[in-house]
């Protein structure tokens, strides 16, 4: 009867610890960290020609609270990056790195139409100073639309460096 008597109280310890994981675990299932989660997925990214410009794949990690994208491009090359909300700063960041060492650094969140929009500090550049914006469009057939441009001091598009539609696989 006490082996029993030591068991259940065992378990229901365990199922207490379990119940407190899961509540710390739960930290990140806000709507504001949820904001994103129409990226999540295997995808296969074509240009607006239907050419393949590579695949991504977006996942969950830290219990919820970092979305983890790798890249791999149909000309070789990969990137990794980390996208998280920061609850202190009310914001969605990222941060990109290349296999050819290039680093990208995001802060945003979504627009009224719940496309992610996120545009980096001032690059200091020789040329002429700019800044790098990275728009995000969930579409209505599944698909997300992911648009990268160059913005001048101004804030106006100079240039469109990547037009990619995300097809889940």
């Amino acid at each position: 009867m006490k082996r029993i008597f030591h068991i259940v109280i065992l378990f229901s310890g365990l199922w207490s610890t379990a119940n407190a994981q899961d509540t710390k675990s739960c930290a990140c299932c806000t709507e504001n960290h949820q904001a994103f989660d129409y990226w999540l997925g295997d995808w296969e990214v074509y240009n607006t020609n239907g050419d393949v410009l590579g695949t991504n794949k977006i996942l969950k990690m830290q219990a919820g609270c970092v979305l983890l994208e790798n890249w791999v491009g149909a000309s070789g090359s990969t990137g990794t990056s980390y996208n998280f909300f920061d609850g202190v700063e009310n914001s969605w960041n990222q941060i990109w790195v290349s296999n050819t060492g290039g680093v990208l650094r995001l802060k945003g969140n979504p627009n009224e139409d719940g496309a992610m929009v996120m545009t980096s500090g001032m690059v200091k550049n020789p040329d002429g100073d700019y800044y790098n914006q990275i728009t995000w469009t969930p579409n209505e057939d599944g698909t997300v639309t992911q648009l990268w441009v160059i913005l001048n001091q101004k804030k106006e598009v100079i240039n469109t460096l990547f037009r990619g539609i995300y097809e889940k696989k």
